[in-house]
């Protein structure tokens, strides 16, 4: 594919359609800006401003006036959208994937403009961070549970290296939970859905959760207690036993307390969550068609995390500017079971437990004047991991495999970002970001062996496999990087409107692979192939970007867009092989170079009080521009692997939404309804497995009654009954293929895979009360 003429005619057809029904702003979905409807009395009254966080200025900005791209979501758009969880958003934005990974529930699996990872490693590390009231979450895990209470959540694209560190390659997902108010208030929800027009699969979901808040000591001491409750019975029908599959509950309990002395503002936030429930509901696309929720095995599985997660920030107006402190704490403990051949019968499963802690500080002071704005900082972040994998191959081997890893991971950095205006329309936008990164790891081969466990520090990290003593049982390492991340660019402002340009480097850690199955391939090929050291090498992005916000002086009318390459250095793959000795085998290496090309737009337009239409479409093309790995996996390193797709880089995203009020004097009609799509994508890296196009439409209809509070909705996900899945994992093992021809052991995806369903068509309805 030829990117600028694929771009060029696709790109036309986006404008002619906006000059219809112009698209959704590049910050907005539709409801963003219903933060000031209690005042304005209108949703849509509030489509006029979005204030946004994610630029770590003294004062929160309005997302027109910031030159990056960012989408935007506030509280009560994701109450209008139904978001559960940050997966639901990922068909509210454009070359955004924020989907999980599906073998482990709850593991994030985030795509941002084709910058992603496929695995749930836990010592991999993303490409999209994830800041929970501006703490870091130093892994994937846990990241995509329920939410609720919330207060915003922004999606910032492209590299954000200055402000948040590593590993935000592809960008960063600010999830900001409700803070305590002045007054009191409460809000307490309940709901149900599920897929009752389809018959004949799975079971209903229910939903309560209530919050209540206000002042202890009148403008000193605020509070806020939450509590949420989920029961899904089961999305899918298990054809092995006809059962319910997917079931899950979800108990969370938070509180948060805000202190106000002066010019000190002292906030502290706790969070815990349980949940359990069934293991990923696999289909195996050797048995069945990829285009149906039908799924057969034989072992349930099952998945128990239980996670804390605390922050304290301290605000201290000082001088000219705003002393800010965040500290988090957040500890993670999970343990899964899987059955990994998605088959009706025992080939391949596996069981895991994972524990995770971490601290994390970041200090900074922000200045904003006429002329300028300024802020500097410093940060720390110290983890530990401990990941134990057991698989049992009963086709392989009689033997049980044991392994994993632990790793200590400490990170500091010191930071300074400003704009500064040269006139009153032309300013300079720069930024760096020095860090240095130290990992510390033991890994144990998941091979054959006697029983062991890393988190309970049994596995052996020296000396011989008692089983295989021609191998070894794994190592010990560490490694350090340093680096500096900087930005510079420039920013026009006129009337309304600005164009910006600008290029930031950013980085992803280099780290260890935890699962490493194949132990002499791991030695000989893997190990001389990263230069001799048993750490993968960081990976080092460009981004050059170009971009313009336009808007009438009403703000009845928005078209923001923007243009991008990226330049990726040494890019980090998992390379998934199957293994006739290990069921999957697993490496991690800096695989090659590679560039992505893109154009993304989003608008909105309000055609009268009561109306109003969104859109917005996203562009990419992909290459690899050196190989230096067979990622194809057919024994040579030629043009057949530069030819290949790049994994989660979907060539097109598009929506379109509408939002419309219905005034009934004394309560009022609230309909949305968002219809967006997303293009195939390759899934692994030799491209054998791949995820199909989907086309998501959500609406839902919403009663403000008469009586002041009390809301009543019915909505819709994915109506079209949209099939999708975390991942697309060839295994060495199948069920028959359409043309009747078993094979097994066979690196084809045909043969069979692990592809853990998403949910289908949910038909849904809520009521809600505050006051």
């Amino acid at each position: 594919m030829s990117f600028p003429l694929f771009a060029r005619g696709t790109a036309a057809a986006l404008f002619a359609s906006c000059a219809l029904a112009p698209i959704a702003a590049q910050a907005q979905d539709v409801a963003d800006e219903t933060a000031t409807e209690e005042e304005s009395g209108s949703a849509l009254d509030a489509f006029n401003t979005i204030v946004v966080t994610g630029t770590k200025t003294q004062n929160a900005e309005n997302v027109q006036d910031i030159p990056l791209a960012v989408t935007a979501f506030n509280a009560e758009s994701l109450e209008a959208l139904k978001v559960r969880d940050v997966q639901s958003l990922t068909y509210s934005a454009p070359n955004v994937s924020l989907d999980q990974v599906g073998t482990s529930r709850g593991t994030a699996n985030f795509s941002i403009r084709g910058l992603g990872i496929n695995s749930s490693i836990p010592s991999i590390d993303p490409t999209v961070g994830v800041f929970v009231d501006g703490v870091y979450l130093g892994f994937n895990g846990g990241v995509v549970f329920d939410l609720f209470d919330l207060d915003s959540v922004e999606i910032l694209r492209g590299p954000q290296g200055v402000l948040f560190g590593r590993n935000v390659t592809g960008g960063a997902v600010l999830i900001n939970t409700g803070n305590p108010t002045e007054y009191f208030s409460g809000k307490f929800r309940a709901a149900v859905d599920g897929p009752w027009v389809d018959g004949g699969r799975g079971g209903s979901n229910y939903t309560v959760s209530g919050v209540i808040s206000g002042p202890i000591v009148e403008d000193t001491l605020l509070f806020k207690l939450g509590s949420y409750y989920n029961k899904d019975e089961g999305y899918f029908t298990n054809l092995f036993d006809g059962s319910n599959h997917g079931r899950a509950e979800t108990k969370i309990v938070r509180g948060a307390l805000e202190g106000r002395f002066g010019d000190l503002t002292v906030k502290g936030k706790l969070d815990y969550f349980t949940s359990d429930g069934d293991g990923p509901s696999g289909q195996n696309r050797g048995l069945f068609p990829r285009d149906t929720f039908r799924l057969s095995i034989d072992e349930r599985g099952n998945y128990d995390n239980e996670i804390w997660t605390g922050s304290l920030t301290t605000e201290l107006d000082i001088g000219p500017g705003t002393l800010t402190n965040i500290f988090g704490y957040r500890e993670y403990s999970a343990t899964t079971l899987g059955d990994i051949d998605s088959l009706p019968i025992f080939g391949f499963h596996s069981s895991t437990e994972t524990e995770q802690d971490q601290i994390s500080n970041e200090l900074r002071y922000a200045v904003s004047t006429d002329n300028f704005d300024l802020t500097i900082g410093t940060f720390y972040f110290d983890q530990s991991i401990a990941y134990t994998e057991v698989r049992d191959l009963p086709p392989l081997s009689a033997l049980t495999f044991f392994g994993g890893g632990a790793q200590d991971h400490e990170v500091i950095g010191a930071f300074a970002a400003g704009q500064y205006y040269l006139t009153d329309a032309l300013s300079v936008i720069a930024g760096i970001r020095w860090s240095r990164e130290e990992k510390a790891a033991g890994v144990t081969y998941i091979r054959p062996r006697p029983e062991c466990s890393v988190v309970d520090g049994t596995c052996p990290t020296s000396g011989t496999n008692p089983f295989i003593p021609t191998e070894n049982n794994g190592f010990t390492d560490s490694d350090t990087w340093k680096n500096w991340s900087p930005k510079l660019g420039l920013q026009y402002e006129f009337g309304d409107s600005q164009i910006y340009t600008h290029w930031t480097r950013g980085y992803r850690s280099g780290g260890y692979n935890f699962r490493i199955t194949n132990a002499t391939v791991f030695e000989t090929v893997v190990v001389p192939a990263t230069g001799g050291n048993f750490s993968f090498d960081e990976e080092k992005v460009d981004n050059y970007e170009i971009g313009g916000k336009f808007q009438t002086g009403d703000g009845s009318l928005t078209l923001n867009v923007a243009a991008y390459i990226t330049k990726i250095k040494g890019m980090q793959r998992e390379v998934n092989q199957s293994s006739p000795t290990a069921g999957v085998s697993q490496f991690i290496l800096n695989t090659a170079d590679a560039t992505i090309k893109g154009f993304e737009a989003e608008a909105r337009a309000r055609l009268s009080d009561s109306l109003l239409f969104t859109a917005n479409i996203g562009l990419i093309d992909d290459q690899y521009d050196e190989v230096r790995f067979d990622i194809s996996s057919d024994g040579v390193i030629n043009d057949a692997d530069a030819a290949l797709r790049l994994p989660r880089v979907p060539e097109v995203t598009w929506g379109v939404g509408m939002i419309h009020e219905l005034d009934l004097g004394s309560s009022e009609i609230v309909s949305r309804v968002n219809l967006q799509y997303r293009d195939e994508f390759a899934y692994t890296d030799n491209n054998f497995g791949y995820i199909q196009d989907i086309t998501n439409l959500d609406a839902n209809i919403t009663w403000n009654t008469p009586m002041d509070g009390l809301s009543l909705s019915l909505y819709g996900k994915n109506l079209l009954d949209g099939v999708q899945a975390g991942g697309d994992t060839q295994l060495p093992f199948g069920g028959p293929l359409s043309n009747g021809v078993n094979r097994p052991f066979d690196q084809f995806p045909a043969a069979g895979t692990l592809s853990p369903l998403s949910k289908g068509r949910q038909i849904g309805a809520e009521v809600t009360f505050e006051f």
